[in-house]
């Protein structure tokens, strides 16, 4: 029984059943005794006109004619008549011999008169010699004011019986219609009312599950209208903050997602509350089971976990870099504050971390190339100013003297020129001052032509120069910085490859790209430096590099020369073998 209007027409019915029963029995009952004092009143009157119709003589009650007076009576009387002497000897009865009667004085009705002086005597009860229940109403019978006998007038309440069971069938009836009336209006009433309240329920519940679109649409008035109108209204705003919670949640999760920084949140108990991608990158892990970890379980960083409890112990900001060998080796910039209540009460911390291993890299970098241009311009500088002090000296006077050292400045100051320009143009390319001035491009002319201005070089060292077939294979590019390209790997594997070592290129036509493949059988880079043969100034064999007249910014301008086309650079070398550069660089650029 879960329905609420059949909770409320069963507690209705149970009411009403009870008062219908307690009405019903109450009414009967009235009833019974409305008509058993009718009854009670008509038999006294009855019992006095029998006293007063019979004449008595001096002998009173012991008349020889009193039998004889009583049925005369009862012809006309249906009511039976007694009379009994104060002993309780029946001295005449209408419906049987008095003198076969037994004594009467232990009737109720008898004592009633003789031992408690009753003005009337009142007994119903069952008859044995009849076989049914009698009302028994007597009446005392006085001579010289004093009670000698009594008059006794009963009626058989079969009748009566009958009557009343058929007055409970009556009331049983009325009470059952009654009931399935009121039953039946009851439920309409229940409905009425536990409609809208069942409806306001199920609402609430749809609410609770995150349902936030559900209202009441029933109509009522009075206060369930009114109630029913406050949870719409409810459920409305619900659905408006519910709405907004879930687009700051969303721009929340977008921005933590797609920050390049790690966000890491850590309650008070130093459990780990969120995590960003980041984060997840930082540590080597997947963030999502970063969730209720205690912090020195995920990550291997004792250098953060140690932050993080000296945060939560001291409740300051601690800014400091850190140091991630695990699942490579990063810089990061460890930015740690606590979050508190809005009772000052403080709940954990936020740790924010910002990888700085590129810009400690791009430092290290900028402080070597300092360092390198330093001394790459002191050395020429120092044979200038050398030179030049020595000519000033009076080696001046010395013709052939005077024409070596001459010769000398000028290589130097050549070597210089050389190595600004450089500069200034790695500079250009890195900033992307010169635009791209894209143009159809046959590769393997521009290829041909450039390795054509180097082959007397080539030829001075007995080196086989091997050239791609001569055939068009168009690309979008530029000329010139494609043909710089060729001239500076070129240039590098003549410089390094020994005297009749071979020297190849080779041009590979793919679907969307065109492969440059340019080997040697020169001395070959060790594996350990190939990651750095394309920063700048940076040499396998520096003392060898200086001497081949090179800057150091051949294959750093290659790289950005590349990139510039977006292509890829790739290097294959074995140290005392060779070396092979792979370049990639795709048809077209507006596909990129």
């Amino acid at each position: 029984m879960h329905k609420l209007w059949i909770r409320i027409t069963f507690s209705f019915l149970l009411l009403m059943s009870l008062l219908l029963l307690i009405s019903g029995f109450f009414l009967a009952e009235m009833m019974k005794n409305t008509y058993y004092d009718l009854k009670e009143n008509q038999l006294k009157q009855t019992a006095h006109l029998v006293f007063n119709a019979v004449e008595m003589d001096r002998t009173g009650l012991y008349a020889s004619d009193l039998q004889q007076k009583v049925m005369m009576l009862s012809s006309s009387i249906q009511s039976r008549i007694t009379v009994i002497d104060k002993d309780g000897v029946v001295l005449a009865d209408t419906k049987d011999n008095p003198a076969n009667m037994e004594n009467h004085s232990n009737r109720p009705e008898v004592k009633q008169i003789i031992k408690e002086n009753l003005t009337s005597g009142l007994s119903i009860r069952y008859s044995d010699t009849l076989g049914f229940s009698m009302m028994y109403v007597s009446i005392p019978i006085h001579e010289n004011n004093q009670t000698v006998g009594v008059m006794r007038v009963s009626l058989s309440m079969e009748n009566i019986e009958h009557a009343i069971r058929r007055l409970w069938i009556s009331i049983a009836l009325v009470l059952f219609a009654a009931f399935l009336l009121t039953g039946l209006i009851g439920m309409r009433l229940a409905k009425g009312i536990s409609g809208p309240i069942e409806e306001m329920i199920d609402v609430s519940e749809k609410l609770k599950e995150k349902d936030y679109t559900a209202r009441v649409k029933m109509k009522s008035k009075g206060e369930l209208g009114q109630l029913a109108n406050a949870i719409n209204v409810l459920a409305s705003s619900l659905k408006s903050q519910m709405d907004k919670l879930h687009e700051n949640e969303q721009r929340l999760t977008g921005v933590l997602a797609n920050m390049m920084s790690g966000v890491l949140l850590v309650n008070i108990d130093g459990r780990i509350l969120l995590a960003n991608r980041a984060m997840g990158q930082m540590l080597g892990e997947d963030p999502r089971t970063f969730t209720n970890k205690h912090h020195a379980e995920v990550g291997r960083s004792k250098e953060l976990s140690h932050l993080i409890d000296q945060c939560l112990k001291t409740g300051q900001e601690l800014r400091k870099e850190a140091y991630f060998y695990y699942p490579k080796e990063r810089t990061v910039d460890a930015h740690l504050a606590p979050y508190v209540r809005e009772n000052g009460e403080v709940s954990g911390i936020i740790a924010v971390l910002h990888d700085v291993t590129d810009i400690r890299r791009l430092e290290k970098m900028r402080s070597d190339f300092v360092a390198n241009v330093s001394h790459e311009l002191k050395t020429p500088i120092t044979s200038l100013k050398g030179f030049a002090e020595t000519l000033l000296d009076g080696a001046m006077e010395d013709e052939e003297l005077c024409r070596n050292f001459l010769t000398i400045i000028y290589n130097e100051s050549d070597r210089l020129h050389r190595l600004i320009k450089d500069i200034l143009y790695l500079s250009s390319i890195e900033h992307h001052r010169i635009p791209l001035e894209i143009e159809l491009v046959n590769i393997t002319d521009a290829v041909i032509n450039t390795a054509n201005t180097i082959k007397k070089e080539a030829a001075k060292k007995n080196l086989q120069l091997t050239l791609p077939e001569n055939k068009e294979i168009w690309i979008e590019g530029e000329k010139d910085r494609i043909q710089q390209i060729v001239l500076n790997l070129l240039s590098n594997a003549i410089a390094y490859t020994p005297e009749g070592g071979e020297i190849s290129v080779n041009v590979i036509e793919e679907k969307n790209k065109i492969k440059l493949l340019i080997s040697d059988t020169g001395i070959g880079i060790a594996q350990k430096e190939l990651p750095r043969i394309f920063e700048r100034f940076y040499r396998v064999e520096k003392a060898r590099s200086r001497s081949s007249g090179g800057t150091g910014l051949g294959l750093a301008i290659v790289k950005h020369l590349v990139d510039s086309h977006h292509g890829i650079i790739d290097v294959n070398s074995v140290e005392g073998e060779g070396t092979t550069f792979i370049i990639s660089l795709p048809k077209k650029q507006e596909n990129i």
